[in-house]
């Protein structure tokens, strides 16, 4: 009877190995299944399609992954032009400055349509301009051309409650500006300087992206937003209208399909839902508040930024 019983475990052990290794398959091509099933569904199996891009919430100074869509998407043969929805009041210049480079590197190739969102502000209009067209509703607020930079100054703080602060530096702008120690004159003019700058390389992304005349754009860019009516009538947008209207325009003018598919493009986040379950939930501020947490897009607010501050 030993003998037979330990015949009777082997086989089931031998069938219990079966069933583990083929569960093990199973799942094993269940996840590639998924993962290809994941790329059909994000640039599609047809010849002909649109790509959809949101940028949404404050532009942060890592915009890597987002760039990444765009140049991926640039390569792709079956995607003949984007439609890119924008509803930021700004951020961080050098993140506005990649994304700007990407899209127009985009545009360069295939076009791009901007549909605007309730705000498309100072760097969110900055990264709109390479676009052929621009959508906006009547309420949309956009424009607020300029750049800004903001450093706190805790001194006045730090003497009442009598804490001093040594400050050794190699020269007398080098540690302008500064939280424990006002700013000089030579300090204000040299950062003024760094904002002239900046703010001539805004300008001028704006007069190639709408083929506006440079002074024109500094009468219009001295910070402050319009609404989506007044930058029709002062040419910083194109046309009212929403991302269906968008779609159609760009079918009409490059003759795609009636029934061009539109793909949305998303980065590949391990924490991409908690995001939109955020935003579901407790609305698009705390989803913005999140979303840089989550995303790591940490703006950097002792730097340049060009952003809307209502």
């Amino acid at each position: 009877m030993d003998s037979d019983l330990l015949l009777e475990r082997q086989k089931m052990k031998r069938r219990l190995i079966f069933w583990r290794s083929l569960a093990v398959g199973l799942f094993i091509v269940s996840i590639m299944a998924a993962s290809v099933k994941l790329m059909i569904k994000r640039f599609g199996d047809h010849d002909t399609q649109l790509v959809k891009l949101k940028i949404e919430g404050i532009i942060g100074s890592d915009v890597s992954k987002q760039v990444k869509l765009i140049d991926t998407a640039l390569e792709n043969k079956s995607v003949k032009g984007m439609i890119l929805y924008v509803n930021s009041p700004g951020g961080a210049v050098t993140g506005g400055e990649q994304l700007y480079d990407a899209i127009l590197n985009f545009s360069k190739k295939k076009p791009i349509v901007v549909t605007m969102g309730g705000i498309a502000a100072s760097a969110g209009y900055m990264i709109s301009v390479p676009a052929k067209r621009i959508f906006a509703y009547n309420s949309t607020l956009t424009g607020s051309i300029g750049v800004l930079m903001e450093s706190p100054d805790f001194s006045g703080l730090l003497n009442k409650v009598g804490i001093s602060f040594d400050q050794l530096v190699s020269g007398p702008l080098k540690g302008q500006p500064s939280m424990v120690k006002p700013l000089s004159p030579a300090g204000q003019k040299m950062l003024q300087g760094l904002i002239a700058n900046f703010y001539e390389q805004f300008a001028n992304m704006v007069a190639a992206g709408r083929h506006m005349d440079i002074a024109r754009v500094k009468e219009l860019g001295d910070g402050r937003p319009y609404s989506g009516q007044q930058a029709v009538k002062l040419g910083l947008i194109d046309q009212i209208g929403n991302e269906k209207d968008a779609k159609n325009w760009l079918i009409k003018t490059y003759h795609l399909p009636a029934n061009v598919k539109v793909v949305t493009l998303k980065p590949d986040l391990d924490n991409y839902w908690v995001s939109n379950y955020t935003k579901a939930i407790l609305g698009f501020s705390m989803q913005s508040v999140i979303h840089h947490v989550f995303y790591k897009e940490n703006l950097n607010y002792g730097g340049i930024l060009a952003i809307w501050k209502p």
